[in-house]
């Protein structure tokens, strides 16, 4: 059994966005909710007391200041602890924006537990508080219901920020690096180095652009384009040669990015270089 506060606003799965539910509970010891699935994605926060966590064919044990996302169609439980129950609050979004925006926290059914400082839970705490004194229909308090929705977001978005080792943060970034280098050769795109890391795109790039000073997309552009200036130093093949060995799916966007690059086609490059050559090695010779 639980002591519970909730609302349950009206929502399509044609919205883009849309807040589903909210709410706030007190638990008695030993309550289960589950197994059960969703149809919209769910994110508890843990005020007070103990409790556990099952999802995928794991078990989280968790405690006051963390929280988990539970994922549309996945089955899950959750338990309050028998010695110390918990009392946590919740807020659902569901439309065609909605894997967007809980992708971005860096959250997934993967990787679907944070944990927040205790000012910051705080926050969270008051966000859902706020939802729930105004819970009307009027035009106004649905508005003011998405803004805080976006504060409560925008703290767990903090939050990640702050329990993420910086270790941790720098081993994700280093072998991302080192995946570009690796397959520069190969059409990659962001979404693969993602993948290869084990993380969203959106917070690939976050970090990788924090700790580099430019997004993955950008980095990769510019390792292609080094290795193709070399290429074109030291090397006879054609340019369309050199675009494929760059990771180039046409020669055309090659010399587009190229020229962009360095304000000179590839075939230019080449001639003004090994012209510079021959002057040099006249005048020595």
């Amino acid at each position: 059994m639980e002591n519970m506060r909730s609302v349950y606003m009206p929502s399509f799965n044609e919205d883009e966005f849309c807040l589903v539910t909210f709410g706030h509970s007190v638990t008695y010891p030993g309550h289960t909710y589950g197994p059960a699935t969703r149809s919209y994605y769910l994110i508890h926060y843990i005020l007070s007391g103990k409790g556990t966590f099952k999802a995928n064919q794991r078990t989280y044990k968790l405690h006051a200041g963390q929280g988990f996302l539970i994922e549309p169609n996945n089955q899950t439980v959750y338990s309050s602890d028998i010695d110390d129950p918990w009392t946590y609050i919740w807020v659902a979004v569901g439309g065609r924006q909605a894997k967007r925006l809980v992708d971005s926290l860096g959250l997934s059914q993967d990787n679907p537990i944070f944990s927040c400082s205790l000012e910051n839970g705080q926050k969270l705490e008051e966000c859902v508080t706020e939802m729930l004194e105004n819970n009307n229909f009027s035009l106004a308090d649905i508005y003011y219901r998405w803004g805080l929705l976006f504060k409560f977001v925008s703290v767990i978005a903090t939050a990640q920020k702050e329990f993420m080792p910086k270790s941790d943060v720098n081993d994700y970034v280093s072998h991302m690096m080192n995946y570009i280098h690796t397959h520069i050769e190969e059409p990659i795109t962001v979404p693969d180095v993602a993948d290869y890391v084990n993380l969203t795109r959106c917070y690939a790039t976050t970090i990788f652009t924090k700790y580099t000073g430019m997004s993955p997309k950008d980095y990769i552009q510019n390792c292609r384009l080094t290795k193709a200036r070399h290429m074109l130093e030291s090397s006879s093949l054609t340019i369309a040669g050199i675009a494929y060995s760059c990771g180039f799916k046409q020669s055309e966007s090659f010399i587009k990015a190229f020229r962009k690059r360095y304000d000179i086609s590839p075939g230019e490059y080449r001639k003004k270089f090994f012209k510079r050559g021959r002057q040099v090695t006249g005048v020595s010779g």
